[in-house]
């Protein structure tokens, strides 16, 4: 961990505290703020984003098997003969024979026909491809999906501690008041004590309290790589939710980055399965051999250097493997079957995510009218409870249950409305629109395809690639299956827009 995240880290934990529990900067941050940051900067964005890129040259791995290619050998040697003179037969021979001998020799190879085997790869590589671009989007949304959580989770804990801390106060003034009226003999000690033992339980809520919004804190300043600021309520994602929950499901069939990453990953191992067939086929390849020597190694006597060029077509039949491509077409055509079969397998998980985040969403909208109708129904009665009370017609434990009442319906309420947008934008992800450019669509968005399209035509490359891949593809038994680009559902507009500033009514002054 860097010493600045730590930093950011060790500052969410310690700017909570009991008197600044909500203290926070001058300036007021959007959830648009918030995940134009993330998705700029999230490290587990960009790494995502630069695996992508790794595996975009996977593609162009795989249609170098219908590039030349072009290797260059080259030998020299020198020797040194020495005769001792007992070994001499005659006394006019040499006892020193010095040599040496040099050559080069250049191979050019261009394939003309793999019998689909570069085909199949490059498909399988595209589909690989695709399935990590849907991966990618997969990745966006649970990073998004994060922030969307981490905001959501620090502005329920910074209500959950005003509502915790006015708890404290009206219990302090409770207890004050209950020590009061026990000097002049109205009450027991027993009602002081019950007002001391609420006080005390309050104060303890308030610190785990406290403590759980620095947890929050460190979840925001993780995910978006700063601390939390005054945040601004959440603005409505009504726009990306669908009104029914079948059309949740339609969107979700088409768009869902899981179900869709399963559907590429289908189709590369179809594209496989047909490279395990194109093993039985014939490879034609054309070679060219130019070899220059062997010659004495003489740079004022180039002449001496022969040279020998072959240029040969030549043609691999494979007649017998002992059953090794017989056992890989088995193997390549089971794991197609898992993959298709696992099609219907995410298809089915795409569909239970839906269903689970709708039936969330309409139960947390159903509390947020529930808790607002208990809220307004304590607030009457903890009202009316001190009222009575100084009557003599309650006690204070009356008081204090009709405080802790109207308190615990607050902190409902909060939840719920946290729950209720927490359970929206899993919806959203579920269906495949949880993406920044739905969300932002001002901060630049990074395009996965363009890279890919960089690395199209790259160093390499050769004019006579493209017929080759032609003739590759289609002269194949059976024909090499080339994988689909899906149709990408259009951006949403208008972004996440900051919720619309209320309104006074006619005659209401408005405070300065």
């Amino acid at each position: 961990m860097s010493k600045s995240l730590r930093g950011r880290l060790m500052a969410a934990i310690f700017s909570v505290g009991a008197a600044g529990a909500v203290a926070a900067p001058v300036a007021a941050e959007t959830l648009a703020d918030a995940i134009a940051a993330a998705y700029e900067s999230n490290p587990t964005l960009q790494a995502q984003r630069a695996s992508q890129r790794a595996l975009d040259e996977s593609y162009v791995q795989a249609r170098t098997g219908w590039r030349p290619t072009l290797n260059v050998s080259g030998q020299a040697a020198w020797s040194d003969v020495r005769t001792p003179r007992e070994a001499l037969t005659s006394p006019l021979q040499r006892t020193i024979v010095d040599g040496n001998s040099g050559s080069t020799t250049i191979t050019f190879s261009q394939p003309i026909w793999t019998g689909g085997r570069v085909a199949a790869a490059v498909s399988a590589a595209n589909a690989d491809v695709l399935a990590g671009r849907e991966n990618l989007r997969r990745i966006e949304a649970q990073v998004l999906g994060q922030v969307i959580t981490a905001y959501a989770d620090v502005r329920r804990d910074q209500e959950a501690v005003l509502i915790r801390q006015e708890n404290v106060s009206v219990l302090q003034r409770q207890l004050d008041e209950s020590n009061a009226r026990f000097e002049v003999g109205e009450i027991t000690r027993t009602d002081v004590a019950q007002s001391q033992a609420r006080l005390a339980a309050a104060q303890s809520l308030l610190e785990s309290t406290q403590a759980q919004l620095g947890n929050s804190r460190s979840n925001y300043a993780t995910v978006v790589g700063r601390n939390p600021g005054t945040l601004e309520p959440e603005p409505s994602l009504a726009f990306l939710l669908p009104p029914t929950v079948d059309e949740a499901f339609q969107v979700a069939e088409q768009y869902s980055p899981l179900l869709r990453g399963q559907q590429y990953a289908e189709a590369a191992s179809r594209a496989r399965l047909a490279g395990a067939h194109a093993e039985r086929l014939p490879n034609v390849a054309v070679s060219s051999t130019t070899r220059f020597g062997p010659a004495p190694l003489d740079p004022f006597e180039r002449g001496l250097y022969p040279r020998e060029t072959v240029t040969a077509i030549g043609v691999t039949v494979p007649l017998f493997s002992g059953g090794l491509v017989s056992s890989r077409i088995r193997a390549a055509s089971e794991r197609n079957n898992a993959d298709r079969i696992n099609v219907e397998t995410q298809r089915r998980t795409v569909l239970q995510q839906v269903t689970q985040a709708w039936n969330q969403l309409i139960a947390s909208r159903a509390n947020i009218a529930s808790t607002a109708e208990q809220v307004r129904a304590a607030q009457i009665a903890a009202e009316g409870t001190r009222q009575e009370q100084q009557v003599g017609l309650r006690t204070t434990i009356d008081v204090l249950n009709a405080e802790q009442e109207l308190r615990a319906g607050q902190l409902a309420q909060v939840t719920a409305r946290r729950d209720e947008y927490v359970a929206a934008a899993s919806v959203i992800s579920a269906m495949g629109r949880l993406e920044g450019r739905n969300l932002v669509p001002t901060v630049p968005q990074y395009d996965a395809s363009r890279n890919f399209r960089k690395l199209r035509i790259t160093w390499g490359w050769v004019p006579w690639e493209e017929p080759i891949a032609i003739i590759d593809r289609t002269v194949a038994l059976p024909p090499t299956p080339h994988p689909a680009e899906k149709a990408v559902e259009a951006p949403i507009g208008p972004g996440l827009q900051p919720p619309p500033v209320a309104q006074p009514a006619p005659g209401v002054a408005t405070q300065p």
